[in-house]
């Protein structure tokens, strides 16, 4: 059995360890002997690697203790952009001022809401499909994983069908700037989403009619609404993440699901479509970590955390921890109860969208095998190299065409 000191040099956050995905063995390792690990970061400050389930969820609902609001989500407080301009975003805020905005959000995307959105969630994929089944080929990634949750984010923020592409290339360079040594490398990025947004949201309220943004604006809760900087802010918050990782996960599931040999029995019996996107969701954990800033000198699984030191809760590792789910290294898309951390550890900051993502990644599992259920890989799979998001960059497919 590892010991502490076989990993002192150890910095699971180097990604090197991750350019075939989720470094699992060294999660595993990391859980059994050191699961507060503190590591020594590139700028010589320290900080804490947190891979056990129980520790990722405390600290997850500690927001008192832990904030996200202080340092943000990232090791750098300006990875992305500068800090203080990320601290408008839902995601950087404390309770009790992230509780008022949450709840004037979630009162547009309500289990009634997203139920409502079912039909036009399929008729996108099902175009999205059309696109490529009678070929016979495609990329996994740029064909369907891509294209179906911005058409869908399109359509929900009233956004025109022709800036999908303008959309997918803002995410693209907000995901290599996470992945950047210069800190605040989306900056200009996110000026164009903010200037493009203002543009979009005149518009709308111009026209009116029925989307996200005339909801929000009307959306109030105890009195308040939200003021136009603030939808503006959750609008860049739902381009980048409400797309990156859905898209992610529709990827990387539906290679879990040929590897592991279990595309067929989805074909078989689409009923089991929910359960594979718990499974998936357990499996891939698309977001690997958040990083939160102690407030106060406290004590994380046996270890001392300083006030200021920041602390990484590693959702890839506690969604395959042995006491979250047994038999966690086997993918199983029948599983009878799977517990997972892909939207978070719990708390304030589950993820708000976390339905629609189910919703849009059922779907997907439903159609994908009935219009292709001989799909197969056709070369081999090729990972983003991230320490932030499990991620492909391709995944070549082949099938039967359908023929018209």
């Amino acid at each position: 059995m590892a010991t502490p000191d076989d990993l002192t040099a150890v910095d699971v956050m180097d990604r090197a360890h991750h350019v075939a995905g989720p470094p699992h063995a060294l999660f595993s390792r990391l859980r059994s002997a050191c699961p507060a690990h503190a590591v020594t970061g590139p700028d010589g400050e320290r900080f804490w690697s947190l891979t056990r389930d129980e520790d990722v969820v405390a600290v997850s609902r500690d927001t008192e203790t832990f904030s996200n609001h202080r340092g943000g989500i990232f090791l750098h407080p300006d990875q992305v952009a500068p800090l203080d301009f990320l601290r408008q975003v839902l995601l950087f805020k404390d309770p009790p001022e992230h509780r008022k905005y949450r709840k004037i959000l979630a009162s547009v995307f309500t289990p009634k809401a997203i139920a409502g959105m079912e039909d036009s969630v399929r008729a996108t994929v099902t175009d999205v499909v059309d696109q490529v089944v009678g070929a016979g080929r495609c990329d996994v990634v740029r064909d369907i994983a891509v294209p179906v949750p911005l058409r869908v984010l399109a359509g929900i923020m009233g956004l025109p069908a022709e800036d999908v592409d303008r959309l997918y290339d803002w995410t693209h360079q907000i995901e290599r700037a996470q992945q950047s040594d210069e800190p605040a490398g989306a900056t200009q990025v996110f000026g164009e989403m903010v200037g493009y947004l203002h543009q979009q949201i005149e518009r709308q309220m111009a026209e009116g009619g029925d989307s996200l943004v005339t909801r929000l604006k009307a959306a109030e809760v105890d009195g308040e609404s939200l003021a136009p900087e603030e939808i503006l802010t959750f609008f860049g918050l739902l381009v980048f993440a409400g797309n990156d990782t859905t898209r992610n996960t529709a990827a990387t599931g539906t290679l879990a699901l040929l590897q592991h040999a279990q595309w067929g029995a989805l074909h078989d019996d689409p009923s089991l479509a929910p359960r594979a996107v718990e499974e998936v969701l357990r499996w891939t954990s698309v977001v690997k970590y958040f990083a939160r800033t102690a407030t106060q000198d406290t004590e994380v699984a046996g270890q001392r955390i300083a006030e200021g030191e920041k602390v990484v809760t590693w959702f890839t590792s506690a969604s395959r921890d042995g006491d979250l789910n047994k038999d966690p290294d086997r993918f199983d898309i029948t599983r009878e109860k799977v517990q997972h951390r892909a939207f978070g550890g719990g708390g304030p900051h589950l993820c708000l969208g976390n339905q629609l993502a189910r919703l849009e990644l059922r779907v997907l599992f439903e159609e994908l095998p009935r219009r292709m259920p001989d799909l197969a890989l056709d070369g081999e799979p090729e990972y983003l190299a991230s320490n932030w998001a499990h991620a492909l960059t391709a995944l070549p497919v082949r099938f039967a065409p359908e023929r018209a």
